[in-house]
């Protein structure tokens, strides 16, 4: 069938995809941000190719990472008259895709040796676990589970596993050479005299060894099909890419769309390498680039750009310039919020207040870092009559650690030996504590992913029980058997159409007219497992995959964002919590989230008084004022000399620490130094963020360079 592409529907892309569809056959990358149109452009370049006599409609093969996203090209492509049907363009996943190539060739290359799809990994893993004397528990499995898809889809052998674990800093779940062990159980398991057991990444491995061993196969495939599209290119691991080559051959007839700096699942082994070394590999590619946002408002774009513009290392040099196509629109809000249920009630009332206006309730989103953070919002919506459905998990309550915590409290209900004092008050807690220890709740966060994920889960009940406990100390634990009962009565079918909660690893793809960002504080985004004892970065790699994950959550919104965080877990808890450090310098100094932080843990001087602007005189708003002692808008002398030698020293005195830049004094701190010249210790010291230690550690130097330059301007004055 031979499909016409007119030139009014070149004439509805942009100046980019009209290029990008025009780009002759061969290697073309498309660097496509988000909301930029990407999927229109993949079918569009399809439809072109084939209009203009290069490929068959069947010769082409599209690829992407979801069967959601498949069904979205495919829907396009039928639309077009190209897909769906034999004899179209075929668009899959790649396991789909591998898994209908190795049904074909299977005898060819094995012969008559049975195989089947496993339906489960879980058992499996778990048998090897039994085996290697490691237990059962769900988490270890899952976290096992997780390490052996990693280690396969990064084509590392179980005997390579430790040394990998290493390099890559996995966070496994007991000591390296018990995973390896449990890899190789699971490996050996799945063969027996009954035939083979395939998991999904096997028919990756399978699809390649039979392109790549045998000559006949690869010819009968490659005359098939002659061109491939791959699309989230940034996602790809190295086990698809050996699918990929082995699909290409020789040829180079790939077009790759992709976003290296949306990058945010290197833990299952996705890596953007490929995509940034596309131009390596294929010199003479043609490399597009996509940054016209149609999805959100130029205030929602502008707020994307500034997170993704202080990204370090080579992942954030490709980033894109997105520019909002759409009218105006709101400015993104900032909230800060004494405690996580008054953030969830806040939420919440916005919501409500949304959906008055006409915003329907579907088009709204909640999206946090861990599913676990879900239960005070989902708390918080069903109070306020609001639908609601937990995207990419369980509801809180429905959660297995969960269900199996409370059974345990319902047992420890029943016994005729608790004393009266352990049932509620502070004893209410200790037990609480206690039976959820037996389901996995420890004093130390634990090691692996899905580990950490439960150990949430228990401990935000033990939070939950202390803040119940706080409202109403006669609480016992049949009255908070109750409430968790009440609470649990909150889950709703997965049909319903309703506020959307999901964590922002399920909300990629996704996109809604409002979106709340919650929980946003270190700790938690960043997690606290890139982060070291002091705050300080563990992970560089790490701490930047997390800012891409913000990055993500902020392009998901198309008109409303409101971005929040707390200072404590519990109502009237401590307020230990900061907000993230990536929102450093995006919180304008008018927000009423600057003036919170500004009054709870903003310095003071020495009556307790907010510090004054020294150019003004007004009263200092936001931490970066503070720092510098003056208004942002305010004028002020800058030294750009004294600046230029203070970042030289800087550089230095990091070198010979082996430290990063800001860990000596930060870019703000150096130019208050630059502008309000100190002259000995006191000076230094009113400078908001020098305090002892820094003055101990860098005092002498510092006041020794202002010195310096403050000599020579006055033997040189200009």
């Amino acid at each position: 069938m031979m499909v016409a592409v007119s030139a009014l529907d070149l004439a509805a892309l942009d100046p980019e995809q009209a290029a990008a569809v025009r780009a002759p056959r061969g290697p073309v990358c498309v660097l496509a941000g988000a909301g930029t149109g990407k999927t229109r452009t993949i079918t569009h370049r399809i439809a072109h190719l084939i209009a203009g006599g290069h490929v068959k409609a069947d010769q082409v093969l599209a690829v992407t990472f979801t069967a959601r996203a498949a069904g979205e090209m495919r829907g396009r492509l039928r639309a077009m008259g190209l897909g769906g049907d034999a004899g179209q363009v075929q668009a899959r996943t790649f396991h789909a895709a591998a898994l209908r190539q190795l049904r074909y060739f299977w005898p060819q290359v094995v012969g008559d040796v049975p195989w089947r799809l496993l339906d489960s990994k879980f058992p499996v893993v778990a048998q090897a676990a039994n085996r290697a004397g490691l237990g059962s528990s769900t988490e270890l499995i899952r976290d096992l589970l997780s390490e052996i898809e990693w280690a396969k889809a990064s084509l590392i052998a179980p005997e390579d596993y430790p040394a990998a674990a290493a390099k890559y800093h996995r966070d496994a779940p007991v000591e390296v050479t018990r995973v390896a062990q449990v890899y190789a159980g699971y490996e050996s398991a799945k063969t027996s005299a009954d035939g083979l057991l395939l998991d999904f990444d096997d028919l990756l491995l399978h699809t390649a060894a039979a392109l790549e061993d045998y000559p006949a196969v690869a010819d009968e495939f490659r005359g098939r099909y002659r061109s491939f599209v791959v699309d989230e290119y940034q996602d790809v691991t190295p086990l698809q890419q050996r699918v990929l080559d082995a699909w290409l051959g020789e040829r180079d007839d790939l077009t790759v769309v992709g976003d290296a700096n949306q990058t945010i699942y290197s833990f299952t082994g996705a890596t953007p390498n490929y995509l940034l070394d596309f131009s390596r590999r294929f010199p003479d590619a043609t490399v597009i680039r996509l940054e016209r946002d149609y999805r959100s408002t130029p205030q929602v774009v502008s707020l994307a750009n500034r997170v993704i513009g202080a990204a370090r290392g080579r992942i954030a040099g490709t980033r894109l310039a997105l520019v909002g196509q759409r009218p105006d629109g709101p400015e993104p809000e900032f909230a800060e919020y004494p405690d996580v249920p008054a953030e969830a009630a806040a939420v919440a009332g916005k919501i409500k207040k949304l959906i008055a206006a006409g915003t329907p309730a579907a088009e709204i989103a909640v999206l946090y870092r861990i599913n676990a953070q879900s239960e005070p919002f989902e708390q918080a919506l069903n109070e306020r009559g609001i639908p609601f459905q937990v995207r990419g998990g369980e509801g809180f309550f429905q959660r297995q650690e969960v269900r199996q915590a409370v059974q345990k409290l319902r047992q420890a209900d029943t016994r005729d030996d608790l004393p009266d004092e352990a049932r509620s008050g502070g004893g209410l807690i200790t037990l609480v504590r206690a039976e959820l220890a037996s389901v996995g709740l420890t004093a130390e966060e634990p090691a692996g992913a899905q580990a950490k994920e439960r150990w949430s889960a228990l401990l935000a009940l033990v939070q939950l029980t202390e803040e119940l406990v706080g409202h109403d100390p006669e609480i016992d634990l049949t009255g908070l058997l109750r409430e968790l009962a009440t609470r649990a009565e909150a889950k709703h079918p997965p049909t319903v159409e309703g506020v959307t909660l999901a964590s922002l690893h399920a909300a990629k793809g996704l996109e809604w007219d409002a979106v709340f960002l919650v929980g946003v504080s270190d700790g938690t985004l960043p997690i606290q497992h890139v982060l070291g004892d002091d705050g300080s970065p563990a992970d560089q790699a790490g701490l930047e995959e997390e800012r891409r994950l913000l990055y993500v959550g902020v392009t998901r919104a198309r008109e409303h964002l409101t971005v929040s965080w707390s200072l404590a877990r519990a109502e009237g808890g401590r307020r230990v919590r900061r907000r993230s450090r990536f929102l450093n310098g995006l919180v304008p100094d008018d927000s009423p989230a600057s003036r919170i932080a500004a009054t709870a843990t903003g310095p003071k001087d020495a009556d307790g008084k907010r510090p004054l602007c020294r150019v003004c005189a007004k009263p200092l708003i936001g931490t970066y004022a503070s720092m510098l002692g003056r208004c942002r808008r305010c004028p002020a002398e800058l030294d750009a000399e004294l600046l230029a030698a203070l970042q030289e020293w800087r550089a230095e005195k990091a070198e010979v620490l082996r430290v990063r830049d800001f860990v000596v004094f930060t870019d703000t701190t150096l130019t208050a130094i630059a502008e309000q010249l100190p002259a000995d210790d006191k000076g230094l010291a009113a400078i908001a963020g020098i305090g002892p230690k820094k003055i101990e550690q860098y005092g002498a130097d510092v006041l020794a360079i202002v010195a310096s330059r403050m000599r020579a301007k006055t033997q040189n004055p200009r």
